[in-house]
């Protein structure tokens, strides 16, 4: 009983739970390419002089068309500046961002932004506030209609069309600003913390929601998170960064079978293993002591915790 416990629970030998590349590596090719991305501000000292800020440094990344990308990394270490910039909202001091092999010059369609805050226009209903990319791009009233019908229903908002955002729950408003970015067809879906400002069982709903939603749509998406539990659930590959300056430590391959949930991942050991391996790599593999924690030559301290090492 005990050896086919372990046994189902263990993961296969065939399918390691992750796969590491390099920077190099994650550099290559792809729908979308950043190449040697380097952003400074410039901010005054105590005495008033001013003085380099640098925010983003040598960060090169490729993603491939339908991927799904989390980013996690230390507070401050570029993450947001690194969405403002593929938006076309910031221009980088050095390096460039091709899509479909097309340089980003600014903000354009062919991308959609989705922030925190969720940004809806408050004196907009729902299905007007879906419709606003479709304006922009003059797709006809009748036509307009319809998308929105059917982005507010993929969302899970049929019958709340004419209510306006005050009427709406924290959710329900992230829910709009999705089938907003949905409605008007970007390529590619930027996502800034989207759901940090729900409480948990929402999060976790709205987590589910959009990976139904992408394996509906497969749209390109780099989701920007500090969750490590998040990204690993959400992603195909995790990008963790340094601390500032932002540069790339390690892109995480997860192997992890799809389609996924909330619910699903927390029952796997996988899950478990991978989540630590992601913390390990933003700790810097510092134990309580500031010292790195001992393990075996050529181990780390996630290797000694996997499932196939305890079971």
């Amino acid at each position: 009983m005990t050896e086919k416990l372990s046994a189902a629970m263990a993961p296969a030998a065939s399918r390691p739970a992750w796969t590491e590349e390099t920077a190099e590596t994650a550099g290559r090719g792809g729908k979308i390419v950043l190449q040697s991305l380097r952003q400074v501000y410039y901010i005054r000292n105590e005495r008033k002089k001013l003085e380099e800020f640098v925010a983003l440094e040598d960060f090169s990344l490729s993603i491939g068309e339908g991927e799904f990308v989390s980013i996690v990394g230390p507070s401050g270490c570029g993450k947001s500046t690194l969405l403002d910039i593929l938006a076309g909202l910031a221009q980088p001091q050095s390096g460039e961002i091709h899509i479909d092999g097309k340089r980003v010059g600014g903000p354009a369609l062919d991308r959609g932004f989705i922030m925190q805050g969720y940004a809806l226009l408050p004196w907009r209903t729902v299905a007007r506030n879906v419709a606003y990319g479709l304006e922009v791009k003059r797709v006809p009233r009748r036509r307009r209609a319809e998308i929105c019908q059917k982005y507010i229903d993929l969302v899970g908002l049929g019958g709340f069309e004419d209510r306006y955002p005050n009427e709406l729950s924290g959710g329900m408003r992230q829910r709009v600003a999705i089938a907003r970015s949905l409605a008007y067809d970007p390529e590619v879906l930027l996502m800034d913390e989207p759901f940090a400002a729900v409480d948990a069982q929402t999060r976790e709903t709205l987590q589910d929601e959009l990976l139904r939603i992408w394996e509906k749509t497969r749209k390109t998406i780099v989701f920007v998170t500090h969750s490590i539990e998040e990204a690993v659930l959400l992603a195909d590959r995790v990008v963790v960064m340094t601390s500032r300056p932002g540069r790339i430590k390690q892109v995480l391959k997860i192997d992890l079978p799809r389609p996924r949930t909330a619910a699903g991942m927390r029952v796997s050991a996988d899950y478990s293993w991978i989540n630590h391996r992601v913390w390990e790599l933003l700790q810097n593999d510092d134990g309580p002591s500031g010292r790195a924690e001992a393990a075996p030559a050529g181990r780390s301290v996630a290797d000694e915790i996997a499932p196939s090492t305890l079971l």
